[in-house]
């Protein structure tokens, strides 16, 4: 994988000039590769996935709120030359990619939005769990077991176990205080890019009415629930999801 800004990330190179590439950002305490092939190897696009600080192969410290993680994202877009972007973000990475629409909205020509929100609250419980590393094996059985819908696939739940096993508990605890701190609830309409907003019936974690906020306070947002899916919904529907996507990015003024 390549490196820029100190940020290592996955590239797809198959995108014609009539498409705008795709940036995708995983959520808390996960890396690219919760992005299964279908997206991150979607035909006739070009696909960006990376990995944000301290987090999978990227180096050095994870961050503790969603404005800086957003600026390490604007450093990579400027490191390997990404002038505009299509950002599709998941749980905190769909936090950032609302960020980053509010704060840099010149750089990106639509946004995404996977089981997300405008606030993403966490329990008081859990935060001090997540502060104390000798129960962060509890935590992360906690979060796995609420990240799937009923019918998802047992090599998905391997996958994100796997991932989140590898992420270290300071790196996972301060995604969680970034996710706590968040509230852009009263900036939603200062969103003025294409959106989608896509949410899994079953999602427990960030529930569907996390979803209808972003879309009834996003001017022009389109939703779409997925039946069955819960909060890691591209792992779990991964054809769908991606069919969403691409059909979102042909919709798209490219280049603007």
């Amino acid at each position: 994988m390549p490196v820029a800004a100190n940020l290592y990330y996955f590239l797809h190179e198959a995108g014609g000039a009539d498409r705008p590439p795709l940036l995708l950002i995983h959520g808390a305490g996960a890396n690219y590769q919760v992005w299964p092939p279908e997206i991150r190897r979607m035909a006739g696009q070009r696909v960006l996935a990376l990995d944000l600080p301290g987090h999978g192969k990227s180096e050095g410290p994870g961050l503790q709120s969603v404005a800086d993680y957003a600026r390490s994202v604007a450093a990579f877009m400027k490191a390997v030359g990404l002038h505009q972007a299509v950002i599709a973000g998941h749980d905190l990475g769909g936090a950032i990619a609302l960020d980053m629409a509010i704060e840099r909205p010149k750089w990106v020509a639509g946004i995404a939005l996977l089981a997300s929100g405008a606030r993403l609250p966490v329990a008081s419980a859990r935060l001090e769990a997540a502060a104390n590393p000798s129960l962060y094996s509890t935590i992360l059985a906690e979060a796995q077991r609420g990240a799937f819908g009923p019918h998802a696939p047992e090599q998905a739940k391997t996958l994100l176990r796997r991932v989140m096993t590898e992420t270290r508990p300071t790196v996972y605890y301060g995604d969680l205080l970034a996710c706590d701190r968040l509230d852009l609830s009263k900036r939603l309409s200062k969103v003025h890019v294409p959106t989608l907003v896509l949410c899994g019936t079953e999602d427990r974690l960030t529930p569907l009415s996390f979803s209808e906020a972003l879309a009834s306070g996003i001017p022009g947002a389109a939703l779409q629930t997925l039946d069955g899916a819960g909060h890691m919904l591209m792992l779990e529907q991964p054809r769908r999801v991606a069919a969403l996507l691409s059909l979102f990015l042909q919709t798209i003024r490219w280049p603007v």
